[in-house]
């Protein structure tokens, strides 16, 4: 492919204000993947920026680009994960093959677009693994909403969606007698979200809908209880046999409600009292919505998704292995092996602040590199002893997951 891409001034001359989606299969195992087309879908919202159409984060396990079919000129790109890259980190994975439903969302092209799909490697590198040519004039890539819904405005700081953070909020195990509390979820999750810094000084940047989907029953899947509810998404604990993560594996229905209102980021809040939720880059968030601590695993869970930022706890009960490879830099921005600390959040550290820093006193509100992080206990380093991402001890991200998160926003909406 050429090297070229679109200026973002030129986002009318190359896309209609819509959504083309792509849906595909992502199969394999721990040491192999393979990629199945299922078909393109256009979705009436494109909620994204039309200025920063390329992708300058480096974000995720994969990355998407769409190239100009003729000119081979880089129209597009966004970095994403998902939960098949989670699931191959597992034990399971050793043991057996699974299929997962995804897809990728992008501008709807106006000509012949090549839709190319990458996965990072080990070593940090993009490598490509699947690529598709999208015809406009193809006659079975439909335009049928699967799952039209009521959408209710929770928040709008912005009226102009392609210069806002769009969020979309989905309710999981809300029936129909219980749609008035899930509206009422959606404001418990913006009073939240706005309670806490760099969000508190940027609600101009953020727009919220919510999508009126009833479920046919209340609650959600526990499955060592033997708790089965028929819910409109199947969200569930005990993925990967983790009790507390709560994920949904129809991806496609998830994106089929999103498809209501236009949207950078996807909230599914599950309609639970236990603790529990999920989140990943660029795919979507899942909170438990009526625990006691929902309000901090809303924004815990947000900062994942939406920033990229990694968890920064090592004692926990996670199900992964591998998640992260020795001497290479995670692309998380708050967390590093120390191997390229000048890309990271070495800026931000204070001369005489010893690297790696100790868990002492003397540093408990100080920037540096502090051992343990990523479910790991060695040899990866968070920024501060504690912040949203490691504990909920207190109410404050570090400076290092603030700046992330800032830089996030910007790309959203300048």
């Amino acid at each position: 492919m050429a090297t070229g891409f679109v200026s973002s001034a030129q986002f009318d001359t190359h896309f209609h204000p819509q959504s083309l989606r792509l849906d595909y299969v992502h199969a394999g195992n721990h040491s192999s993947h393979h990629y199945y087309f299922e078909g393109f879908r256009i979705e009436p919202h494109w909620g994204g920026n039309k200025n920063n159409l390329i992708d300058t984060l480096y974000y995720g396990k994969y990355f998407v680009k769409v190239f100009d079919k003729e000119s081979e000129a880089l129209l597009f790109s966004r970095g994403f994960s998902s939960l098949f890259g989670e699931w191959q980190t597992t034990v399971e994975a050793k043991e057996t093959d699974r299929s997962f439903y995804e897809s990728v969302v992008m501008p709807l092209p106006k000509k012949e677009a090549e839709v190319v799909l990458y996965c990072r490697s080990k070593q940090g590198h993009f490598m490509e693994v699947f690529r598709k040519t999208y015809h406009p004039n193809d006659y079975f890539v439909t335009t049928e909403m699967r799952k039209p819904y009521p959408v209710e405005a929770i928040h709008t700081g912005n009226e102009d969606p392609s210069k806002a953070v769009d969020i979309v909020i989905l309710p999981d195990g809300y029936t129909k007698e219980e749609m008035e509390k899930f509206e009422k979820d959606c404001h418990r999750f913006k009073e939240a979200l706005f309670s806490f810094e760099p969000y508190a000084s940027c609600k101009k940047a953020f727009n919220i809908h919510a999508i009126m989907a009833p479920s046919l029953e209340s609650g959600t899947d526990i499955p060592a209880d033997s708790i089965y509810v028929n819910t409109l998404l199947g969200s569930s604990f005990y993925t990967f046999d983790s009790e507390r993560y709560n994920m949904v594996m129809d991806h496609y229905t998830v994106r089929d409600l999103a498809a209501n209102a236009p949207y950078d980021q996807i909230y599914i809040l599950v309609n639970t009292t236990k603790y529990g939720g999920g989140a990943i880059y660029n795919f979507y968030s899942v909170s438990a919505s009526s625990h006691p601590a929902s309000q901090k695993v809303f924004i815990h869970e947000f900062g994942h998704a939406f920033a990229g930022l990694a968890d920064e706890y090592y004692d926990s009960e996670t199900s992964y292995n591998d998640f992260y490879t020795e001497g290479i830099e995670p692309w998380e921005p708050n967390i590093t092996t120390l191997t390229n600390f000048e890309k990271k959040w070495k800026h931000q550290v204070k001369a005489g602040t010893p690297i790696p820093t100790p868990p002492t006193k003397e540093y408990l509100h100080t920037v540096g590199a502090f051992e343990g992080a990523g479910y790991v206990e060695k040899g990866i380093y968070r920024p501060m002893q504690d912040c949203m991402m490691n504990t909920f001890k207190g109410d404050l991200f570090c400076p290092v997951c603030v700046e992330a998160i800032h830089r996030v926003i910007d790309f959203h909406t300048k």
